[in-house]
């Protein structure tokens, strides 16, 4: 069976075969104590391990980036923790692993090509072409949050550009709109319930604008025939069926079909995703 993990700065869940085993604490420094903490759940018979966790492999180099867990951060984390637990591993980012788990369990089944989206703290992605996980160059694939695509307005993004979509897609972004249309400082929530209610709030028709088009000419591009959407944003479903409504108009495949549409794998993405992943590794 393969052992698959959900690895986050705060907890470690896993399951065995698809079956949730239960979580630990995450050990943030101690990369012995974090190798301990996966052996723990090893029962015997496992024929590989597979990870999701919120960073990057440069496959490469095999050097993984995992910002919010500095003891595995710059380190050969498949070669290494393939050594340590004495199993081949896979190692994939957790938006990967949401995205194969929409394939396989959710939203997206029965589609081949997907674009999966996340629409939270930050503006993340992962692609899915023929039933298969694009991961691309340094791990980067489906990361559309990043790239100076947004004229007006410009905000300076964490990665060091200027005008990133994730500075003005994400639930901060959508925050940071409101603030520079009207002055106020309040949060997404309250930003979207007043848009709901009719009230004024001409942050969510720009910020519509602002995702959509540039998800519109990713959907072209790649060919997705569905877009799942998770995150915080994906919470309200009168939000998401209004940039679906927004992407359709602005895709050349026309359909009356939604194309984009809230996910459903919820908190499980990660392992089911793993899961999905070690199954085609190690199969």
């Amino acid at each position: 069976m393969i052992l698959a993990f959900d690895i986050g700065g705060s907890r470690i869940r896993a399951a065995r075969g698809g079956r949730p085993l239960g979580e630990v604490a995450t050990p943030l420094h101690d990369y012995a104590a974090f190798v301990g903490a996966l052996r723990g759940f090893l029962r015997g018979g496992e024929r590989g391990v597979a990870i999701a966790i919120a960073g990057f492999v440069d496959r490469a180099t095999g050097v993984a980036t995992v910002a919010n867990i500095p003891c595995v951060n710059g380190l050969r984390l498949q070669d290494d923790l393939s050594h340590a637990l004495n199993l081949p591993v896979k190692v994939l980012n957790d938006a990967d692993a949401f995205a194969l788990a929409e394939m396989a369990a959710g939203a997206a089944r029965g589609h081949r090509n997907l674009f999966g989206i996340i629409l939270g703290s930050g503006v993340g992605g992962a692609l899915v072409i023929d039933g298969r996980l694009v991961e691309g160059a340094g791990g980067f694939s489906g990361e559309w949050g990043h790239g100076a695509v947004i004229r007006d307005p410009v905000f300076a993004c964490g990665c060091g550009q200027s005008g990133c979509l994730d500075t003005v897609g994400s639930a901060r972004g959508l925050e940071r709109l409101h603030h520079h249309l009207t002055g106020e400082s309040i949060g997404s929530l309250e930003v979207i319930r007043r848009w709901r209610a009719k009230q004024p709030s001409p942050a969510v028709p720009l910020w519509l604008d602002l995702v959509g088009g540039p998800l519109a000419v990713i959907v072209n591009t790649v060919g997705a025939g569905i877009v799942p959407v998770a995150g915080g944003l994906s919470n309200d479903a009168t939000l998401i069926a209004a940039l679906d409504r927004t992407v359709r108009a602005r895709v050349l495949r026309k359909t009356d079909q939604p194309l984009v549409v809230v996910a459903t794998t919820g908190a499980d993405s990660g392992l089911i995703g793993a899961g999905v992943a070690g199954e085609a590794e190690f199969a």
